[in-house]
């Protein structure tokens, strides 16, 4: 069926009425839109800055920050812009300013021109004319024009140089053409140098020179290779290395020196030359500067120049200021001031100060001592510098030559390191050996013998004189000796031998042939032979042979006064003794030898005159015959003595010893014969 055209007509305006509807305007359906009267004007375009989103604190990357002018010639310079102005630029806490500078932004490089300084922080500052940064390596290289320096600053450290490269990576400063160093407490220059300014620590090399500004102060250090703390002030020696200052010289190879405190602490064989001239060496040292003392560790060497003279040891400590020391160890001293070298060695050797300024040097236990022309031994040694008196205390022994000199205690003063004087104040027995088992002997309760270059010339005896002497025949034998006692005592000798022998006032005497006499009759009760004890070279004092530590449980001398041990000579004292200047004369003598007579005449050729009270007759019975060898027993065991210990004194703080220092007493109250065997078979 077909639609009319009215009813399509309808249809079409009820489809269309809605849109048409809702375009109708608000003030009713006979409103009208205006016409536009000309076209709309386009928006003007602005241009912002943009923050790159990249990461400002990369540490490979280099930012800038600002600048009053760009410019970019892409034809000339395809990577570089130049920037003018008030440029700055940042890597990581590092900020680079410039009056003006060249920056590849693609290698991270830049150079800068004119009032270059960086800083990072508030502490760390570098100034130069002129810097070219590498991003490839991160190292910044820093100029300054002619007559200028490059500046780092790190709170109290100052370092200029020439040239100065900075490792932003590493965090280190360093100069190859020369530059110095300072600190509050110090000035270094090197002609290379490293300085960290995190950990404060800088390396200086070639031509060190360290100096110390403080006032009144005149430290220096001289060395090739040096590190050095700016925080603590203390220097590291690296390799040979001279620190000089007002109190004296520091030779080392290793070690520490604070510089601040005075202190150092030095290895590899090290050495401090003292104000006093003295030199302190030891492979590892310990030294304050400031309290003027020194500990040596390990072959420790004490030297003073002036004297001429060694102290050495496993130990040492020295008080430069006291002038005191202390060695301990295979402790030895040494004495070059003449053409022969005296070696003394003891378990200990202390030398100090006393009040008056004297100088005392004290050696304690198993004391021996070699020089070509004399030898000895005891327990301790005492020198005082007062009186030029060397003191032997207990069970002292002295050999020079063939002679040999024990008492309880000896006496020798010294004459520009020579003895002039002996004294044996508290018994004494001097004797030579002859020849085989003959001996001649002199004992007496106080001897004294003055010398001439070491060579005996007087020997003055008082008290209990004892004389056993074997006289040579003429035909250069020996067949009879001589015991003779006296009161007093005086002989002269010529070039160790004796010449005069003067004797009073009342002298007893006998002469005994060999062949009549027993072995034992050739000695003095308190004479002994101890030649297996005498050192024969340097080397030897250090040897302690086992018979010396029986030498304590000896008494052959008797008792002795108290103060022995303790007295000190002065120019009056008893241990300076006066030398006679008259001496009684001898009677005159008979010229018949062995013949029955009150007094004896002994043969020319020992140029003796003696007078001996004899009995009216002497009987010599008739010749016995002996066997070819008479068999001595061995002596019986004798318990060893226990030898005392005596603590090893300790190294004081301060080195102020007691004036008169005594050695322990022997604890030894028997006698032995370990020395009879040897004297008489």
């Amino acid at each position: 069926m077909k639609l009319s055209p009215l009813l399509a007509l309808a249809a079409l305006g009820i489809v269309s009425l809605p849109a048409m509807l809702a375009q109708a305007p608000k003030d009713g359906p006979s409103a009208k839109s205006p016409a536009p009267k000309s076209a709309p004007a386009p928006k003007k375009s602005v241009v912002r800055p943009t923050i790159p989103a990249a990461d400002r604190h990369d540490p490979g990357k280099v930012f800038l920050e600002k600048a009053d002018r760009l410019m970019f010639d892409q034809a000339r310079d395809s990577d570089v812009q130049v920037l003018v102005g008030n440029v700055m630029f940042r890597k990581g806490d590092m900020f680079m300013y410039c009056d003006s500078a060249r920056f590849n932004e693609a290698t991270s490089s830049l150079d800068a021109f004119n009032n270059v300084h960086m800083e990072q922080g508030d502490t760390l500052f570098v100034y130069g004319d002129e810097l070219y940064y590498s991003g490839a390596d991160e190292l910044a290289e820093l100029r300054a024009y002619p007559g200028k320096k490059v500046r780092l600053i790190n709170r109290d450290v100052s370092l200029t140089t020439d040239v100065f490269f900075y490792d932003l990576a590493e965090h280190v400063g360093y100069y190859e053409t020369g530059g110095t160093l300072t600190d509050k407490q110090n000035i270094l220059k090197s002609l290379q140098g490293y300085y960290y300014p995190d950990s404060k620590d800088a390396f200086f090399y070639l031509n060190v020179d360290l100096t110390g500004p403080r006032p009144n102060d005149t430290l220096r250090m001289f060395t090739d290779s040096l590190t050095y703390n700016t925080g603590t002030n203390i220097a590291q020696l690296m390799c040979e290395t001279l620190i000089v200052s007002k109190d004296g010289e520091i030779t080392s190879t290793s070690g520490f020196y604070d510089t601040n405190a005075g202190l150092a602490d030095l290895y590899d064989r090290s050495t401090v030359h003292t104000r006093r001239g003295n030199y302190l060496t030891g492979d590892t040292l310990f030294y304050d500067r400031n309290k003027g003392y020194g500990e040596a560790f390990g072959n420790m060497i004490l030297t003073d120049s002036a004297k001429q003279s060694e102290l050495r040891g496993d130990y040492g400590f020295y008080d430069e200021l006291k002038d005191s020391a202390f060695i301990t160890g295979n402790a030895l001293a040494l004495e070059y001031s003449q053409a022969d070298t005296l070696y003394l060695h003891g378990d200990t050797i202390c030398a100090y100060m006393l009040t008056d300024s004297t100088k005392v040097t004290d050696v304690f236990h198993r004391v021996r001592f070699f020089r070509n022309d004399c030898q000895g031994l005891c327990d301790s040694i005492s020198v005082v510098e007062r009186d030029s008196i060397l003191y032997m205390y207990y069970n002292p022994i002295l050999w020079y030559g063939d002679k040999q000199i024990v008492g309880n205690v000896i006496y020798a003063h010294f004459n520009d390191s020579t003895v002039d004087w002996a004294r044996l104040p508290e018994s004494g027995v001097l004797g030579q050996h002859i020849g085989e088992d003959c001996y001649d002997q002199l004992a007496g309760s106080d001897m004294t013998a003055w010398f001439n270059d070491s060579t005996i010339r007087r020997l003055y005896v008082e008290g209990n004189v004892q004389v056993i002497m074997f006289p040579m025949e003429n035909d250069s034998t020996y067949n009879k000796f001589v015991f003779t006692e006296s009161s007093t005592m005086d002989a002269y000798f010529n070039g160790n031998e004796i010449e005069k022998i003067n004797m009073w006032p009342e002298t007893t005497g006998k002469a005994t042939p060999l062949y009549l006499a027993k072995r034992s009759a050739y000695y003095l009760p308190m004479f002994r032979w101890y030649a297996p004890l005498r050192p024969m070279a340097p080397a030897e004092v250090f040897d302690y042979p086992a018979e010396m530590a029986d030498l304590k449980a000896q008494k052959l001398m008797g008792k002795i006064r108290p103060d022995a041990y303790t007295v000190r000579g002065t120019a009056t004292g008893r241990p300076r003794p006066l030398e006679p200047e008259h001496t009684a004369a001898p009677a005159s003598l008979p010229a018949d030898s062995l013949s029955p007579a009150s007094s004896l005449q002994l043969p020319d050729s020992l140029g003796i005159s003696v007078p001996v009270t004899l009995p009216d007759s002497i009987e010599i019975p008739e010749p016995v015959a002996l066997p070819d060898s008479i068999e001595i027993p061995e002596p019986a065991d004798q318990p060893e003595p226990s030898a005392p210990v005596d603590p090893a004194p300790e190294a004081p703080e301060t080195p102020d010893v007691p004036e008169a220092p005594s050695a322990p007493t022997p604890d030894a109250p028997g006698t032995t014969d370990i020395y009879r065997k040897e004297v008489i078979s």
